[in-house]
């Protein structure tokens, strides 16, 4: 048979274990979109793998993008108590912490943007002129946020490069970082670089319209991202990141 592999030196087998739990969890859930079946891992100091089923990408179609706004809806409303996962996993390569929290803006302050920003300092890639509107974002998070949306299973690192349209006309998710958050966070991934196909966001508005107020947390949802991107890849991402910090004043 035919079968997708991933391998690499240390830094990049420590993130396969928490990948591997995500899709069993995207798999687990039971929306009737497509997500890879884990057949093998193995890490260690040295390195690893991850082996999974292959998956025959095709055309993107209206359907496709119909079913993944409909699965998406779906997996959505696998709900959970409180916001965060029993493990911290990745996204991408950063370590993201996952322990959970009661309260929403609580959680996306402390396990998502504080982490991002303290790592962004490490790294040299933190800007001084940042901290005022940084500490004064997070500081307001409980006016800008609802304080406490469902707690929705989410894929995590939702943007196009993560959903499939397959020769067979499914959809499908790859490469999770799941955990139980608000899910605009899910959605607002999508519009991050260009945004997905209209059929897609109509679909899901049917199945689970969105609370009011949504479109305007898209950019504070995103700056995780962003910030992320900063982290990984350089100061490419900082004017982006220093937008969306200026434009919750």
């Amino acid at each position: 048979g035919r079968w997708f592999l991933k391998w690499g030196a240390a830094d990049v087998a420590q993130t396969f274990a928490a990948e591997a739990a995500g899709l069993r969890a995207l798999r687990g859930a039971g929306t009737g979109l497509v997500v890879p079946e884990v057949v093998g891992m193995a890490a260690d100091a040295e390195g690893g793998f991850l082996l999974l089923e292959w998956l025959e990408a095709g055309p993107p179609t209206r359907a496709a993008w119909q079913a993944l706004g409909e699965g998406l809806a779906a997996l959505h409303a696998c709900g959970a108590d409180a916001y965060g996962w029993p493990e911290d996993n990745f996204i991408g390569r950063t370590p993201q912490q996952n322990t959970a929290c009661a309260d929403w803006p609580a959680f996306f302050r402390e396990r998502r943007l504080a982490p991002q920003i303290a790592l962004a300092r490490r790294r040299g890639r933190w800007l001084a002129r940042w901290d005022a509107p940084a500490e004064r974002l997070l500081r307001r998070l409980e006016d800008l946020l609802p304080p406490r949306p469902s707690a929705a299973l989410l894929h995590g690192d939702l943007w196009s490069g993560n959903a499939m349209t397959l020769a067979s006309g499914e959809a499908a998710l790859i490469d999770p970082a799941v955990y139980h958050g608000d899910r605009e966070t899910d959605l607002a991934m999508t519009r991050l670089f260009g945004g997905f196909d209209e059929a897609f966001y109509d679909a899901y508005a049917a199945a689970y319209p969105l609370e009011s107020g949504a479109a305007g947390r898209v950019r504070l949802y995103n700056l995780y991202h962003l910030l992320n991107h900063l982290n990984l890849f350089g100061g490419g991402y900082a004017s982006a990141v220093e937008g969306a910090l200026g434009a919750y004043r």
